[in-house]
């Protein structure tokens, strides 16, 4: 909603709900892969940091490693759909009036 001025403007100029809906869809995917990564990087540096400190031996499961940033992905784009759908949906009046 903090965006809604240029929604208006981009609907005012002729895009379609589909425009906008693609326009916020891979923003917050690839917030939630970036934001998956972050979670997979730091979680990973702290468990061999405890290892290291502690001189136990590091177990990382690869599969869990590479599923962490698919993860972020996925919840990125679910968290995404509905706003999305709702900035495709605001009138070009609507939106350039607020």
């Amino acid at each position: 909603m903090e965006r809604i001025g240029e929604i208006g403007l981009r609907r005012a100029l002729g895009a379609r709900a589909l425009h906008i809906t693609w326009q916020f869809l891979p923003e917050s995917a690839a917030l939630g892969l970036v934001g998956g990564s972050a979670g997979t990087s730091l979680g990973t540096a702290v468990v061999v940091g405890v290892s290291f400190h502690n001189e136990w031996t590091p177990v990382l499961d690869p599969a869990t490693l590479a599923a962490a940033p698919a993860l972020g992905l996925a919840t990125g784009l679910l968290v995404g759909l509905y706003p999305s759908w709702r900035a495709s949906r605001i009138q070009p009046v609507e939106a350039l009036r607020n």
